[in-house]
């Protein structure tokens, strides 16, 4: 029963993250379109970053004492190999953050109307800012998930940060996005990604294994380093 109430809690978690998070997107986008409005494109990487990092503080302080509030299959690979989480429960809470992210995604369809643009991650000419390829692309996301896990390894490794750790992960989050905003969209994330592409379909979809792999990728690189020099050392 307590593993269904941490499933539960990851589901929801996720959901809202991308409700909130990807919603803050979506919303901007479509007020700039409708209204020809136009908003700076610093004031909307901040607003979006910010969502974000917004979306885990409530998380953080409302679920975190249930499920530890991972809603990322990174971070909780990360944890994983660093043994604060069971095989077991990893399988439940990934199953349950890409269900939850799906759901949110769906939320986004029936608020927005469409399905055209539900705050999808991607590259090249046309979706990312930038215009990066898949292979830049996925070196962002193995950068920015590493600097992500590994501050939530850190900040989550000592019981007397318990207070602060939700604030700390949720300003992490908030850095990682107002740096790859303009690159992809910001993935760190499988989940979160997941979720809108699947719906979304098209290029979205295609483009997809790169905000599942590298991610991944970046959070192994992490829970390995944090086990290898930072456990190791606190030990």
């Amino acid at each position: 029963m307590e593993s269904i109430k941490k499933y539960i809690a990851e589901f929801i978690g996720t959901a809202v993250l991308v409700v909130g998070g990807c919603g803050t997107a979506v919303a901007i986008n479509a007020v700039s379109t409708s209204h020809s409005t136009a908003i700076p494109n610093s004031g909307t990487i901040i607003a979006i970053a910010l969502a974000f990092g917004l979306c885990i503080v409530a998380m953080a302080y409302s679920i975190g004492n249930v499920s530890g509030c991972h809603i990322n299959p990174a971070v909780s690979l990360g944890l994983l190999i660093n043994g604060k989480i069971s095989a077991k429960d990893f399988v439940g809470y990934i199953i349950a953050q890409f269900l939850g992210a799906t759901a949110g995604a769906a939320g986004l369809w029936l608020v927005f109307g469409s399905n055209e643009s539900l705050g999808a991650n991607g590259y090249g000419g046309g979706v990312s800012a930038l215009g990066i390829g898949a292979l830049g692309a996925g070196i962002v996301e193995v950068v920015l998930t590493f600097i992500f896990v590994l501050t939530v390894l850190g900040v989550t490794s000592k019981v007397e940060n318990g207070a602060v750790a939700g604030v700390v992960i949720a300003l992490a989050l908030v850095l990682v996005h107002l740096i790859g905003i303009s690159f992809t969209g910001t993935s760190v994330n499988p989940a979160r990604s997941f979720g809108p592409a699947v719906l979304q379909g098209g290029m979205a979809l295609r483009q997809l294994y790169v905000f599942i792999i590298a991610p991944l990728v970046g959070a192994a690189i992490a829970g390995i380093v944090h086990k290898l020099l930072i456990a190791k050392k606190d030990a």
